[in-house]
């Protein structure tokens, strides 16, 4: 069975709402997210970066929360969620994924580190060209679901996961730039019951062992 790794909020979210679409089972193991055990060893020997998630199944053990969306629909559900490899749709299914992460998540990510690295003496100039930034991500989305109801038109799909929890971010750090269609997409994702279990599941975890 799936083991994932996730402490709330992680991107671990797109890993579980990807089972929680496909009615995939999985445990969830949460994780202790201060820095200090984020460097151990212990840790360490998951991610080799110190971050959140981490996926096993039996053998395996993924630390790239892309990657593990990905492997979860090739082998646990092949044909869903993605259009067919090698097609026109597919290429723009894969676009839009590693879009949400590469590109779109970037700049709100350099947010969260400049604060967390100079808490308030963070520097504003650098603040704003982040947000601006993340404003021209959300403005690409935007145009491209102005008459769609997901990424790919009518059918939902992982790249929607994928852009899901990256508009999750941006709804919480540069909420601002959510407006108009994105604004439209980005609740069509949140009223999928998939989505409302995700939340539920990170709720539900078990504590952390002391």
């Amino acid at each position: 069975m799936l083991n994932i790794y996730h402490a709330a909020g992680t991107r671990a979210f797109r890993v579980i709402w990807t089972c929680e679409e496909l009615a995939i089972p999985y445990t969830l193991t949460r994780v202790d997210f201060s820095p200090q055990y984020r460097a151990t060893p212990e840790w360490r020997k998951l991610n080799p970066v110190g971050k959140v998630p981490v996926m096993t199944d039996d053998e395996l053990t993924m630390f790239e929360s892309g990657a593990m969306v990905q492997y979860i629909l090739d082998k646990y559900a092949p044909g869903r969620l993605q259009p067919k490899a090698g097609t026109h749709a597919h290429a723009l299914y894969l676009q839009w994924s590693w879009y949400a992460e590469a590109t779109f998540a970037r700049p709100i990510g350099e947010i969260v580190n400049h604060q967390r690295a100079f808490g308030d003496a963070a520097i504003p100039e650098v603040i704003a060209e982040m947000q601006a930034r993340a404003q021209v991500g959300t403005n690409a989305v935007s145009e491209a679901v102005a008459e769609r109801d997901y990424i790919l038109g009518s059918e939902f799909s992982a790249a929607d996961v994928m852009l899901g929890y990256t508009l999750m971010l941006a709804n919480r750090f540069v909420p601002e730039a959510i407006t108009g269609p994105v604004a439209q997409y980005w609740e069509r994702l949140q009223n999928r019951p998939a989505f409302a279990a995700t939340k539920a599941a990170e709720t539900a975890m078990p504590a952390l062992e002391t």
